[in-house]
Formats: structure tokens, C-alpha cells, sequence
């Protein structure tokens, strides 16, 4: 039921005939890593090209075992055709899971009728924001990964989900993403539940267009410095990934009422605010290590938080160590004591007053 086939470097007509054999076997998963597929004489012209593509067009109309095709690391020696002809091929398979990765493909077709994929795979490939607009074929749709490619807009994107009604998750994942807010509309999938939008160019405006019923969000390596308070309203959101950001202080629950976990790990905070769990009483998980504490008096209420948490902090104690002041570095949080009289402005007074 399942085929790998490795290294393969031959004409494309072979290569289509060896797809019609498997295609009318039993196999179910058929996966082709590091494919180079070449015409005769390194050239194989448009009028060529079509018969030998006509037999696959009746073939993937057809219903056979192939659920799942994999495509990895392909290379392309056919010069002089229109690619598009072969987009045509891929976008009307009869089949629930495709996946073509590492492949320099600009493009991929909307399908001609009703498609009956379920999860969609293009990473590291060379898409752009015209992918999939205005495609209302692929309503069974329900994993869509797109990361590492060229996309820049977050506001196509969410357009490019909205007709997608069964899409519950989607990685925009090492993309070129911006948003620059300004009171631009955003419109994703009703049904999305989980997004990535990880490694991107995404700044504070990116909470004025976020999919309502998000469950799961990461943020990760983006230039966040804030999260506004009254701009978003994401009640379903329980995960929310902020690490490697430029936030200054820990975010609080105004949005998220049912938020869960947090992760603000390697951002520039460097006193955390100690009542986060009062404003924020549903997390039961806070990471937060990895990040410059300036082990002063302010820090000395977070360093109680944490006792009082009963182990929501994540990472502690190892996680947890003083930046700044430079006689301090490297000492870890539960270490870091000041007493009572030093933290106190008005006892440290009175008591200069009484000596006095």
C-alpha cells in the first residue's frame, strides 16, 4: 500500500508512465523524493508535451487507491512549455492529500470542480499572495501548509481562507508577511482553529486581523512590541506563542478570556509584572524564561509570584536567571534576595530618621 521511490532523475514521459502503473495498483501512498524529470535533449517543446499529459488527465479523473502523493526536491530539466498545463494536473487529482515541497513552483491552479483534498502541502516553494483568491472548490480543505514561501500579505491570505469551509488549520510559517492595520478588513475561514504565523515581518497591527475563532496562534519571531488592549477579541483562544518578539512586559488577558498557555520566552522583558495571574486566571502554563531580568527591588514581587503559582511557571529555575545589574548576571531568580529594609523607601526613612 505504500511506495517510496528515491533519486529519480528520467524523462518525464517515463516518469508519467511509471504514475499510470502504480495509479491502477493497490498503493494508497506513493512519495518521490529528489525527482528530476528532463525531456530528450534536455528540451521537450509544448507540442510534445500535451499527449504525453492527456493520458494523466483521463487517469486522475478516475477513482483509484492513491490517497496521498508526496513530491519532494524537484527539479525541473523540461524547458519550453507552459507550466500551467501541468499546475491543470495536480490541482483536479482525485485524491485527499498532496504535497509538493522544495519544488522553486510559482503557482498552483484553483480546481475546476469540487476537489476532494483534504490537506495540502507546498513548503519551500516560491508562492506568491495570488494563490487560491477567489477559489470556492476546495470546501473539504482542512490542512493547508504554506511556509516558507513568498507571501506578504496577511491580508490576502485571510482572503484566501474565507471559502475554505472545513480549513482548521494553516502555516504561514518563514513567510514575508505584513500588516499595516489602518482599518484594512480581514476575512479568514469561520472554522479555522489553528495558525502559524511564525517567522514573518508581522508587527502590533497583526491583532486587528486574526481569524475569531482562533484556538492556537504563534507569533514567534515576528517585531510584536505590544499587544493593544481592546483590539482583538479572540474568546476561543487558549495557546498564544509570543516568543522571540520585542515585548517589554507580559502581556495581559483583556481579549483572551480563555487563554491557557503563554509563551513569551527570549523577549526584552526585563521586570515582568507581578499580578499576570490575577489578570489572566484561566493560564495554567506561563513560559517566560530566557529573557534579560533586571534583578532589582521591582523583580523581587514577580520572584514571589512564582511561589505562589504552584509550578505555572515554566522552565523554573533554570530558565530564569538576572541580566542586569552586571554583578548579578547569571544568577538565577530563586537566588536573588534583597531584604526587607532595602526595598522599603518609607521604613529605609524612618529608620535613617531614628538613627539620625
Amino acid at each position: 500500500t505504500t511506495v517510496t521511490l528515491d533519486a529519480v532523475d528520467l524523462q518525464w514521459a517515463i516518469i508519467l508512465q511509471i504514475f499510470m502503473l502504480i495509479w491502477y495498483s493497490p498503493v494508497e501512498h506513493l512519495t518521490v523524493r529528489n525527482l528530476t524529470f528532463r525531456g530528450p535533449l534536455e528540451k521537450l517543446t509544448e507540442y510534445a508535451f500535451q499527449p504525453l499529459l492527456s493520458s494523466v488527465e483521463q487517469l486522475i479523473s478516475l477513482d483509484g487507491s492513491m490517497k496521498a502523493l508526496t513530491l519532494e526536491h524537484v527539479r525541473n530539466k523540461v524547458y519550453y512549455f507552459n507550466q500551467e498545463i501541468l499546475y491543470r494536473q495536480f490541482s483536479e487529482m482525485n485524491i485527499a492529500n498532496l504535497t509538493i515541497a522544495d519544488a522553486y513552483m510559482p503557482h498552483m491552479l484553483c480546481p475546476n470542480k469540487t476537489s476532494s483534498f483534504q490537506c495540502l502541502n507546498f513548503s519551500h516553494n516560491a508562492l506568491t499572495d495570488e494563490l487560491f483568491q477567489n477559489c470556492g472548490t476546495l470546501v473539504d480543505l482542512k490542512l493547508l501548509i504554506l511556509q516558507k514561501n513568498k507571501f506578504e500579505s496577511l491580508r490576502k491570505v485571510s482572503f484566501m481562507t474565507s471559502r475554505m469551509k472545513s480549513l482548521t488549520y494553516l502555516d504561514m510559517s518563514n513567510n514575508l508577511l505584513r500588516h499595516d492595520g489602518a482599518g484594512v478588513q480581514c476575512r479568514w475561514a469561520e472554522s479555522l482553529a489553528e495558525l502559524d504565523l511564525s517567522s514573518n515581518q508581522l508587527v502590533d497591527a497583526v491583532f486587528e486581523c486574526l481569524p475569531a475563532n482562533v484556538q492556537k496562534l504563534s507569533l514567534r519571531n515576528n517585531q510584536i512590541s505590544n499587544v493593544p488592549s481592546g483590539v482583538a477579541e479572540l474568546k476561543s483562544l487558549e495557546e498564544l506563542n509570543l516568543a522571540s518578539n520585542r515585548l517589554a512586559d507580559l502581556p495581559g488577558c483583556g481579549g483572551f478570556t480563555s487563554l491557557q498557555f503563554l509563551n513569551v520566552e527570549m523577549n526584552l522583558i526585563l521586570t515582568p509584572s507581578a499580578d499576570f495571574f490575577q489578570s489572566c486566571p484561566r493560564v495554567r502554563e506561563l513560559q517566560a524564561g530566557h529573557n534579560p531580568f533586571q534583578c532589582s527591588c521591582e523583580l523581587q514581587a514577580f520572584i514571589r509570584l512564582e511561589r505562589r503559582s504552584g509550578g505555572k511557571l515554566f522552565g523554573w529555575p533554570a530558565a530564569y536567571v538576572c541580566e542586569y545589574p552586571e554583578g548579578l548576571r547569571g544568577t538565577e531568580l530563586k537566588d536573588f534576595h534583597l531584604s526587607p529594609l532595602a526595598c522599603n523607601t518609607t521604613l529605609l526613612l524612618v529608620t535613617a530618621l531614628l538613627l539620625t
